[in-house]
C-alpha cells in the first residue's frame, strides 16, 4: 500500500540502524511511525520539527516507510520558551494520539498553534488552547461553564475535576479547588480576568493527568530546568 501525498509534521526522530531514521510523524490521518531511510542526506535535513511537509508512505503495518517528503511552507523557527512550548506539544501528541487514528482537525489546530507560537506571542494562552483542544478531540473534554451535575457555573462557588466526568461544585476548602469565577473566564477565553490563566493550567494538569499514565513529560522539565536561575 502506498499512500497519495500527505501534509505532515515530523514529532520526533531518532536514529534507526546504520543509515535511517525512526520517525513520529503527525498527519491529518493521525500519527504514523515511518522509517526513513538515508537519513543522513538531504531528507534528514528536511525531517525536522515544525517544518510543514508533504509526505508520502508506503507499507501495511504499524511501522510505514516514507516514500517520498518535500518541504512544503516555511519552518517555523521556534527559540527560547517558544521551542520548549512545541516540543511539550509534539510530546503530548505522541504520548496521547493513538496511532493512525485520524484528527483532520487537531492537525490543523496544531499548524496554526506553531505558526503563532512562531510569532513570539504571549505563551499560555496558546498552550491552554492546544490542551484544551487535545483533550476534546479525544473526547476527554467536558463542560467549563455547566457542572456535572447540568448546573450552571457560579461565580462565587468552588469546583473540583472528576476526571473524565466534568466539574464537581464543593462546599468545603480542599486542594486543587477551582473558582467559578476564573472557569467562567476560562469558558470565554477571557485571559484578562485576574488568575484566570494559572487556574487554566492547574485545571489542564489535572485534566491530563490520568491519561499520561504518571510518567513526568519530558519536555516540561526541561523547560523547568531551562528556568530555573543558575547555582553558585
Amino acid at each position: 500500500m502506498q499512500t497519495g501525498a500527505l501534509a505532515a509534521y515530523v514529532l520526533h526522530s531518532r536514529a534507526y540502524r546504520e543509515s535511517s531514521a525512526l520517525v513520529d510523524v503527525l498527519t491529518p490521518s493521525g500519527r504514523w511511525r515511518a522509517v526513513l531511510r538515508g537519513a543522513r542526506g538531504k531528507a534528514g535535513t528536511l525531517a525536522r520539527p515544525f517544518v510543514p511537509l508533504e509526505m508520502e508512505f508506503r507499507g501495511r503495518g504499524e511501522l510505514k516507510n516514507i516514500a517520498r517528503l518535500e518541504a512544503a511552507g516555511i519552518p517555523n523557527l521556534l527559540s527560547g520558551a517558544a521551542l520548549f512550548s512545541g516540543l511539550y506539544l509534539n510530546e503530548l501528541l505522541i504520548r496521547l494520539l493513538p496511532a493512525e487514528d485520524p484528527h483532520p482537525a487537531l492537525f490543523e489546530h496544531y499548524a496554526l498553534t506553531l505558526r503563532a507560537l512562531a510569532a513570539n506571542p504571549p505563551l499560555e494562552p496558546l498552550l491552554r488552547a492546544f490542551e484544551w483542544r487535545l483533550l476534546d478531540d479525544l473526547g476527554y473534554g467536558f463542560a467549563l461553564d455547566i457542572d456535572v451535575h447540568g448546573q450552571s457555573i457560579a461565580t462565587d462557588a468552588l469546583y473540583r475535576l472528576l476526571p473524565d466526568a466534568g466539574l464537581e461544585r464543593v462546599f468545603q476548602l480542599q486542594p486543587g479547588l477551582f473558582q467559578g469565577s476564573d472557569l467562567l473566564a476560562m469558558a470565554d477565553a477571557d485571559w484578562s480576568s485576574p488568575g484566570a490563566l494559572a487556574a487554566a493550567k492547574r485545571l489542564m494538569r489535572q485534566a491530563l493527568a490520568p491519561h499520561l499514565g504518571g510518567q513526568p513529560l519530558v519536555s516540561r522539565e526541561l523547560f523547568m530546568t531551562l528556568k530555573e536561575p543558575p547555582r553558585d
